[in-house]
């Protein structure tokens, strides 16, 4: 099966983008070779610039504030997991006070750095971080691996509660959520959402299929279009072919 997540809401949106970005960076960084490294402090200037928002630190608090509310009731349950429940609400007090943590402006510790905002102004230009563009960075790449990656490490360290938070928060939003199973006919599917909000769609079918699915989601109704995932220049066309496929409605 392959799954495909939506968004819905815009705070869900942040956290799947934070999401991708952090799992590139651990990807790159776990590399050796100066060419992945260069790729890992990429990927640092966009985090840099998707976590900038003002107001992010205060909707991550918030969020993860009113997680706590819902959960800590739950211990007078005894059909939930004491040990679980604890852990969950020990990750979400330390994700909070990491995120307190953070004084100043997202990534200003790099802003600050001019070393790495001249690489970061010159990879902007296409063939621009060349040797003779950028000597000192082309000589930091020549550095043995690890102490590339503990250089690395500690320009990404400031940014990673921010990742802690997310991964708190979209681990919870996934765990809610209910699967169903349907078919839609000739390619279509709609559902009435009868006013639930929900902040996250998962999608997931046979990939054998070589379909795509198209989705518009309100309050009132969810629809679902499986077009031909095409590659060339042929626009895709909505599949005349029936698709079973789950879906999960993941809400907070």
């Amino acid at each position: 099966m392959i799954s495909f997540e939506f968004p819905v809401t815009e705070r869900t949106r942040t956290l799947l983008r934070l999401e991708h970005l952090y799992g590139r960076l651990a990807y790159f960084f776990g590399k050796d070779h100066p060419l992945d490294h260069h790729a890992g402090l990429l990927v640092l200037f966009e985090l840099m610039e998707t976590a900038s928002r003002a107001d992010l630190k205060a909707d991550l608090l918030q969020e993860l504030e009113r997680q706590k509310q819902i959960l800590e009731p739950l211990r007078e349950n005894p059909n939930v997991a004491e040990d679980t429940l604890e852990r969950v609400l020990e990750d979400i007090e330390q994700a909070s006070a990491q995120l307190l943590g953070i004084t100043g402006k997202f990534g200003q510790h790099l802003r600050e750095n001019e070393w790495l905002m001249a690489i970061k102004q010159r990879a902007g230009i296409p063939g621009g971080t060349c040797q003779f563009d950028l000597p000192s960075y082309f000589l930091w790449q020549q550095k043995p691996a690890e102490e590339r990656r503990q250089d690395l490490k500690r320009w990404a360290g400031p940014l990673m509660p921010t990742a802690e938070a997310a991964r708190i928060l979209l681990k919870l939003l996934r765990d809610g959520g209910k699967t169903h199973h349907y078919v839609a006919r000739a390619g279509a599917f709609q559902q009435m959402s009868g006013g639930k909000i929900v902040q996250l769609i998962r999608v997931a079918y046979d990939p054998a299929l070589n379909v795509l699915p198209e989705l518009s989601a309100n309050k009132y109704a969810l629809n679902i279009r499986f077009v031909s995932a095409v590659t060339g220049e042929t626009r895709p066309r909505q599949t005349e072919q029936d698709v079973d496929f789950s879906l999960t409605n993941c809400k907070f």
